[in-house]
């Protein structure tokens, strides 16, 4: 499912192992791709100077438990059961903050992420909150992406996610969401990867074009939503992986040791669906390995040497067995024939430019939230 080299025009960057199999990427006079270039400046506008990361986290911290005074929770944070949002409840907790947990149920859990979620939030003593999709209103979203043959086909559930957070905290006035995303070690990727998570336009566009049912239930929130949950609830998102010295090999041993979760694999593959998807869909349809954006990232950080990431891109993404027990569950749920599967993967590629969608006034709004939300605190904001 990825290129052996052997290929002429095949390039590998000298610093991480972004490749030129991806059409975005592009190489210096020294072999070092745009990638890693756009990374530096991410992290380096992003990210406080590491000295300074323990007093603003502090800060931070003193403002979250004064704004909740009183209340039952002074945060909310998202989990899945994987190792970054498994990390963040632990770390909350660390901190003496009184965090809800809420966990967005699609439908395509494994049984290691229920199990994971089920352990280290009772050995945590943190409540939570599950909402659970439609079941057949989901699965006709997902078929649509599917049939609109772009390659941010998650959309979907990163969506949802974001709005059953929004949700949570505004119907209980909570003013923090903290996430489990790290700047240091998911900001390496393509820019043609994926689009549209925070664009309910995008995602209307879709269903309406190849969807059969009417999004009654599905959890969403508009550009204008995000103007109230921001400028009117007053709520604001932040990463507190940012704001440490976040390494994930120590996280995944200090999860094992302290709160007996178990590691599920690879990036997201807490989810079966997105196992498939990044796993098999998405090499060998759009030939993309995400793996590659995940390990660069690493490599990048400090975290693994860059000849550790190339011999892991050397391995299959999947195991033979797996692979095969996730097509056949996969095509159950979807309710869908190897056939009609075999046309969606025959379908010409297409991108979020191909259908309506909301880029413009994603932008305004981003300038906006920098605007409303740079201080002193050193408070990096999160869209």
């Amino acid at each position: 499912m990825t290129s052996s080299g052997t290929d002429e025009t095949y390039q590998v960057c000298t610093r991480c192992v972004m490749d030129r199999m991806d059409s975005d990427t592009e190489f210096d006079e020294q072999g070092i791709c745009n990638h890693c270039r756009n990374y530096e400046k991410i992290v380096q506008r992003v990210l406080l100077p590491k000295a300074e990361r323990p007093a603003a986290l502090q800060r931070i911290v003193e403002m979250v438990k004064a704004q909740g005074q009183g209340a039952e929770y002074d945060c909310v944070i998202g989990v899945s059961g994987g190792v970054d949002s498994s990390y963040v409840a632990y770390l909350v907790k660390k901190l003496g903050l009184r965090p809800l947990a809420v966990h967005m149920d699609n439908g395509w859990d494994s049984e290691l992420a229920v199990s994971n979620i089920e352990k280290f939030l009772r050995k945590l003593d943190i409540d939570l909150q599950t909402v659970v999709l439609d079941w057949e209103e989901f699965r006709d979203l997902q078929l649509a992406f599917l049939k609109a043959s772009v390659s941010d086909a998650e959309v979907p559930t990163d969506h949802a996610i974001w709005a059953v957070l929004y949700q949570a905290a505004a119907v209980r006035n909570i003013r923090y969401i903290i996430l489990g995303s790290s700047t240091e070690t998911e900001s390496l990727a393509s820019g043609r990867w994926t689009y549209g998570i925070h664009d309910w336009k995008y995602i209307q566009s879709i269903s309406g074009r190849f969807g059969t049912r009417p999004l009654r239930s599905f959890p969403h929130y508009s550009n204008l939503d995000k103007i109230y949950y921001r400028f009117v609830k007053r709520i604001k998102v932040f990463s507190i992986l940012d704001y440490i010295s976040y390494n994930k090999a120590e996280a995944m041993g200090i999860l094992e040791n302290e709160l007996e979760w178990r590691p599920y694999g690879g990036k997201h593959y807490e989810s079966i669906y997105t196992r498939f998807f990044q796993g098999y869909i998405l090499p060998r349809k759009f030939n993309m390995d995400k793996r590659k954006g995940h390990l660069s990232a690493l490599v990048m950080s400090g975290q693994l040497r860059r000849e550790d990431a190339l011999a892991e891109l050397r391995k299959p993404i999947y195991s033979g067995y797996m692979f095969e027990e996730d097509m056949e569950y996969v095509l159950k749920k979807f309710e869908l024939t190897e056939g009609e599967f075999e046309d969606m993967m025959q379908l010409p590629n297409r991108t979020f430019r191909d259908y309506p969608n909301s880029l413009a006034m994603q932008d305004f709004i981003r300038r906006l939230r920098v605007m409303a939300f740079a201080d002193k605190l050193g408070f990096s904001p999160k869209l």
